[in-house]
């Protein structure tokens, strides 16, 4: 291990590389402008007429965009009025200068071709410089990267979904399948070696051998690594340059424009946007199946493993919903045959149940009656079945995921990224103090130290402790608010808002606590990116699931606390009448009358339904409205006309500059993972939760394949080998899932003791609810002049009965044997299932097994030639 050495030169292309190739790495071939001379050479509002995608001379391909913006008072304090300029903003925009100078000229170091675009409005002007790279420049990072480039294209390309294999061997047309045009072909790859060219398929036609996607990452990577000024303090990489607000933007240009001149366009004449814009992006195709190739060779693995994933957890999701909708039915028609809903209704003044609060009213059980029989929608035995039936399926799910995934990594040469191909993040390239040798490669890496990355996340995770502490204030805050509301609205006088009192501070509170978590989400992200970032993860997946993690424990503290706690501390410590318990001087907080079951449904529908609903319609909102703002201030409001309304026929790069920047993943996962913890977690809750998960999904299907390729700009490709830390937390859920319905039945539900009356007392539950309800202490009775009940398993007395005990035991054994006989069928399914499908296995080995053959009759050629070669050279 050594301290690691800087590399102040910019120009990374080996010399002789460049005496191979003409004009390498100037710009006297094209029609562009000194980097020095940037603003004075230039007209302003002057754009070169070019042909989308290439420079001016129609040529020379664009890989990538840089942009920034300036004012006509930066560009004349720029020419020499610096009297006028505040001294702060000019300081800072001369900095901004000389860094971003010193940028342009270390890519030109670097071999990079550049041509500059200017275009203006009243207020500012836009600079453009359009970058592109050499064939030996594409060549060398290529082999760096270790780019897997094709040797033999693969006749037969499997049908991914299973569906559609089924219907095709029966013979019957599927109305899923959808022909989409272009369809990539699927090659045999292996890692680019610049002395092997001759054997890869289309080594002669140098501007097409890499694809568009492969001189993207190629261009982002020499971006990402090219040093502007002091290495010591992080000046490196354009991510640096674009926080500092050096440039506003940095970004592959998409194909063209997404819409299509004309219906009737062939597909042979659509572009790849324009493909995926009409067969996937269209609200029309939401009952299609999703062109996972054509998104791949679009927008990279990642991206097309994200929509593989959430297609694939959409479409089990049918089932499911099939199953809870038709307990929910079946909750519906024992809702009018509950023979203890009806003595609740029938009861009149026969239970007189004590007071809610100090000051509010006794009140007769007669008056829930609606609320109880809301209740049985989803207390039935219906609801264990579905419990087991959830778990089961979420296990399921989970392993044929894993098939999934592992056809779709070794069909798009994914399967051994992370172990292999995956690189040092850049910015972790730069701020590593010192190098090592990677064990597997072999290669010399920059490093830093474990004990140090290892205080800094111990550091981090004292600040995740703390922000998990303010989520509980704020539970207890919730809670509190809840009493206190019951409270005033108890005391109002008006006998309808009086009955409705829980139920109101139940309904409002949820509403409260959905705001409080929306808004701590917002705070917590930005202190996760800076505290990820600050521990020094090696590798983008390294960072990505550090961050990840940290975000998602936030994120289930938040967005879970509160239904846990109804689910199941809410009711428990309540106490009994006379011996009430309190949280800071409020008494403890009982079920409504309706039950804890039937509030956290409530709670349920108002968490993740209305998040859905907020969120859909921010995807649906803000990134237009964004868009209309950042073309109003940009150029759009002067630069389009009447006879252009769409500005077809502004340049591509200006059109792209006015979508939004492409923000990753990161909340698209999160979203779909809380959805499915909702599910999963709480099902016995609510059967309906997996239906509304499904209408969800189908709309941000298309809601986020329309943000992608209409509203984004082109993401730069990332490779990636599956979703991620992702599936570790969704088998985490999983599991919490299977305990969590345990006792969710076992003590919320009222499955358990209803069973218990009808094996010990009465099998048609007659006198069920007097069962249920004790009798208030004598003392209570006593100062109150009042006989009164209230829902629980006590004596007079107010200590626990033997039904209670013997319920507890019941209770339990319920757990212990629920959860053992879902865990026993969850492993057994694990065994049964495969993770790698036999076919994909077969097709690895047979690839194993080519290439060894081919090593060998290399070296028996080289062997061969060797002894030939010595034998014909001449003697001394």
């Amino acid at each position: 291990m050594q301290r690691r050495k800087i590399k102040e030169d910019g120009n990374l292309i080996p010399d002789e590389q460049n005496a191979n190739e003409n004009n390498y790495g100037s710009l006297s071939t094209i029609n562009s402008i000194e980097i020095s001379q940037l603003n004075k050479q230039q007209p302003l509002g002057h754009s070169v007429h070019s042909t989308p995608n290439f420079f001016s001379d129609g040529n020379t391909r664009i890989d990538f965009v840089l942009a920034w913006e300036s004012d006509h008072q930066d560009l004349e304090e720029q020419t020499g009025d610096h009297e006028t300029q505040a001294p702060k903003r000019g300081k800072s925009l001369d900095m901004h200068r000389k860094w971003r100078q010193s940028f342009l000229n270390k890519l030109q170091k670097a071999g990079l071709r550049m041509e500059t675009h200017v275009a203006q409005n009243p207020k500012k002007l836009v600079y453009f410089v359009l970058l592109n790279a050499p064939w030996s420049v594409l060549c060398y990072y290529a082999e760096d990267l270790r780019l897997r480039v094709p040797l033999q294209a693969v006749p037969n390309q499997a049908v991914l979904n299973w569906s559609h294999r089924l219907l095709m061997k029966l013979g019957i047309p599927s109305i899923l399948y959808d022909e989409v045009p272009d369809l990539p072909l699927d090659y045999y790859t292996c890692h680019f070696k610049a002395n092997k060219l001759p054997w890869f398929l289309g080594s002669n036609h140098h501007d097409t051998f890499f694809s568009s996607t492969q001189r993207h990452r190629i261009l982002y990577e020499i971006l990402a690594t090219t040093l502007y000024g002091d290495p010591k303090e992080g000046h490196v990489g354009v991510e640096r340059l674009l926080n500092e607000e050096v440039f506003t933007a940095a970004f592959p240009l998409h194909d063209g424009p997404f819409k299509m001149p004309s219906e009737k366009l062939p597909p042979n004449e659509m572009n790849q946007r324009q493909i995926l814009f009409h067969f996937w992006a269209q609200w029309r195709k939401w009952k299609k199946y999703q062109p996972l190739d054509h998104i791949r060779r679009y927008f990279g693995e990642k991206i097309a493993l994200y929509f593989a994933w959430l297609g694939f957890y959409t479409g089990w999701l049918f089932p499911a919903a099939i199953v809870g909708t038709l307990v929910f039915i079946i909750g519906i028609f024992m809702m009018f045959e509950d023979i203890p809903a009806d003595e609740i209704c029938n009861s009149g003044g026969k239970y007189q149940m004590c007071p809610l609060c100090k000051s509010c009213p006794y009140w007769n059980i007669s008056t829930i009656c609606p609320m109880f029989k809301a209740g049985r929608l989803f207390d039935h035995g219906g609801t264990v079945f579905f419990s087991i039936f959830m778990s089961l399926w979420a296990v399921t799910f989970l392993e044929y995921w894993k098939r999934m995934n592992a056809t779709l990594t070794y069909r798009w040469d994914c399967s051994d990224f992370e172990d292999i191909e995956e690189r040092p993040r850049p910015q972790f390239t730069a701020m590593a103090p010192m190098t090592t040798k990677n064990p597997i490669t072999g290669e010399e890496e920059p490093y830093f130290p474990r004990q140090n990355r290892f205080n800094r996340i111990v550091a981090g995770s004292m600040v995740i402790i703390m922000m998990i502490a303010v989520v509980v204030m704020f539970l207890i805050s919730i809670i509190l608010y809840r009493a206190i509301i019951a409270v005033v609205v108890s005391r109002s006088g008006n006998f309808l808002v009086v009955a409705s009192a829980s139920r109101i501070a139940s309904i409002t509170g949820s509403v409260v606590n959905l705001i409080f978590i929306l808004i701590l989400s917002r705070i917590y992200l930005a202190l996760a990116h800076f505290l990820t970032k600050w521990e020094m993860h090696r590798t983008q997946t390294m960072y990505e699931d550090a961050f990840t993690f940290k975000v998602f424990v936030f994120e289930f503290v938040n967005f879970y606390s509160s239904p846990i706690y109804i689910a199941f501390f809410k009711g428990r410590f309540v106490g009994y009448p006379g011996h009430y318990n309190k949280l800071l001087g409020i008494r403890n907080e009982d079920c409504g009358p309706g039950g804890c079951l039937i509030e956290l449904a409530q709670e349920l529908l108002v968490i993740m339904v209305g998040k859905q609903i907020i969120n859909n319609v921010q995807e649906i909102l803000i990134p237009k409205v964004k868009a209309w703002w950042h073309r109003r201030n940009l150029l759009s409001k002067h630069r389009w006309s009447k006879e252009d309304p769409e500005g077809l026929m502004n340049p591509l790069w200006e059109r792209d500059y006015e979508l939004l920047p492409y923000e990753g993943l990161f909340a698209e996962y999160l979203e779909m993972v809380l959805q499915f913890g909702f599910i999963t977690i709480f099902v016995a809750a609510c059967p309906l939760a997996p239906l509304f998960a499904l209408l969800n999904n189908w709309v941000e299907i298309r809601l986020d394949a329309q943000k992608f390729v209409c509203e984004y700009r082109r993401p730069v490709v990332e490779r990636a080998q599956g979703i991620g830390i992702w599936f570790n937390i969704l088998e985490v859920i999983t599991h919490l899932a299977v305990i969590s319905n345990a006792f969710l039945i076992a003590f919320t539900c009222d499955f358990l003791p209803r069973l218990y009356y009808q094996y010990t007392r009465a099998s048609n539950l007659q006198g069920y609810v007097d069962f249920t309800l004790a009798y208030a202490p004598k003392s209570f009775v006593l100062e109150n002049n009042a006989t009164c009940r209230y829902r629980a398993y006590r004596e007079p007395s107010g200590r626990y009965s033997l039904v209670y005990w013997n319920l507890l035991a019941i209770r339990l054994g319920f757990i212990i044997a629920f959860e053992h006989v879902v865990f026993f069928i969850a492993r057994l399914i694990d065994m049964m299932v495969p993770d790698i499908p036999e076919t994909v296995a077969i097709k690895v080995k047979r690839e194993q097994y080519l290439a060894k053959q081919a090593l060998a009759e290399n070296k028996a050629l080289v062997e061969a030639i060797e002894p030939s070669s010595m034998a014909q050279q001449p003697g001394p």
